[in-house]
């Protein structure tokens, strides 16, 4: 990281401080009953999840940004400060690490955390690649650390709501699902220039296990979203917050087939600014099969009524035998609307959240569980990328979760599989 000279001694005096007091501070995270945290990624969302916790012992902060460390510095001037997470796992003070870089560094970080023992809070989607989330799911099973994807809407009182409406049968039985957002990202060509790397950017860490390309303000700090190689567009972006929830209504888990419906010629680099993309889901025991359409980019389902289309720029459709149900993230309505005038709505039976910060908190205290953890939300990531996995390979993929291939279509290996440069494995 680059830093004013002044900076470095003094975040060198305070290193050796908290290095030398380490027995110091883990007995007054007992006395306290706070935990030692580091976070990973400190502005954006990072920012919002760094306030989530803040009422825990931060005590240690990572960023490549300089700017972005020495801000999150100053509010907790207790920090010692990292451009390097591997240095900041390094420490052996610390309880669990929130993760919120771009998804391409997900999960070297959060395996690298898993495997020091510690409990993890990550951003969405789990990771950039299907690979690399059934890895983090599966070493968060056999390490049984806690963990938490940062789905924070999960948490909210809306979502729990329309759970129980569709658990109690208030439209029957559902078999299909329609999931829309209004988001747009890429359809861009790679940038022809190259300028110098701001001096307060550390962007060989930035890139981290992703092959060298040259620097770019198109890559950094924003629109990596846009980008394969980065992230994974809307459907990665939106996916796990509008699918969680008829995953969570209808216990739904792994596709068995996933079909490219619609969308722009894919390009090599940029994520497709719309597509659709329809999932087939098993049937779950007394369940029936679910097929679940997603759609971004200002597409939506073709029978929705324009006054519907024109109030709900995003929502999660369920078509059930008895009714209908349209949700967004704070919203829901039964339809049609006069049939449901005296419906006796069930009595809530999923507890309200404490908060999703706060549920990981309490959680690795040995209090409470989370409702985000990696065995719900890897089959959630997973989901949403095995969207832009099928779209990428221009096919219908028969989905083979245990082995964790498109059994008809091996061209979609290379779209499935994480690939790093040398010096970089999970």
């Amino acid at each position: 990281m680059h830093s004013p000279t002044t900076r470095r001694i003094f975040l060198g005096q305070l290193g050796a401080t908290l290095v030398a007091s380490r027995s110091v501070l883990a007995a007054t995270t007992r006395a306290n009953d706070k935990l030692n945290l580091g976070v990973v990624g400190v502005s954006g969302r990072g920012g919002d999840n760094l306030k989530g916790v803040s009422g825990e012992n931060i005590v240690a902060l990572c960023d490549v940004d300089a700017h972005n460390l020495e801000n999150a510095a100053m509010l907790f001037p207790q920090a010692m400060t990292y451009g390097d997470f591997r240095k900041l796992l390094e420490r052996d003070d610390l309880d669990g690490v929130v993760v919120s870089t771009p998804d391409h560094t997900h999960a070297v970080a959060v395996i690298a955390a898993l495997r020091a023992g510690l409990h993890v809070y990550c951003e969405k989607p789990l990771a950039r690649t299907v690979s690399e989330v059934r890895a983090m799911t599966n070493l968060a099973r056999q390490k049984d650390q806690v963990t938490q994807l940062g789905t924070q809407i999960h948490s909210g009182d809306n979502y729990r709501r329309v759970v129980e409406l569709v658990q109690r049968g208030a439209i029957g039985t559902v078999k299909e699902v329609h999931v829309w957002v209004a988001s747009s990202y890429g359809g861009m060509e790679l940038p022809k220039e190259s300028p110098p790397v701001p001096e307060f950017l550390d962007y060989d860490l930035w890139l981290g296990p992703v092959p060298f390309r040259p620097y770019s303000p198109e890559f950094v700090p924003f629109k990596w979203r846009y980008w394969w190689a980065f992230g994974g567009g809307s459907l990665a972006d939106f996916g796990c917050h509008f699918m969680d929830l008829p995953f969570w209504a209808l216990d739904l888990s792994h596709p068995d087939k996933i079909e490219p419906l619609d969308g722009p010629p894919v390009h090599p680099e940029s994520t497709p600014p719309w597509l659709i993309v329809r999932y087939s889901f098993p049937a779950r025991e007394s369940q029936p099969p679910v097929a679940l359409t997603w759609h971004h980019g200002g597409r939506k389902p073709g029978f929705l009524a324009k006054e519907l289309a024109d109030q709900w720029a995003s929502g999660v459709y369920f078509i059930g035998s008895k009714g209908d149900l349209l949700s967004d993230y704070s919203r829901h309505v039964l339809l049609p609307e006069d049939r449901f005038v005296d419906f006796p709505r069930p009595e809530p039976f999923i507890p309200n959240s404490i908060g999703h910060h706060l549920e990981w908190i309490e959680a690795c205290k040995g209090r409470g569980r989370t409702t985000c953890p990696f065995s719900y939300s890897g089959p959630l990531s997973e989901t949403a990328l095995l969207g832009n996995v099928a779209f990428r390979a221009g096919q219908t993929l028969e989905w083979d979760a245990k082995a964790l291939k498109a059994s008809n279509c091996p061209a979609a290996e290379p779209f499935i599989q994480h690939r790093y440069r040398e010096g970089w494995s999970l």
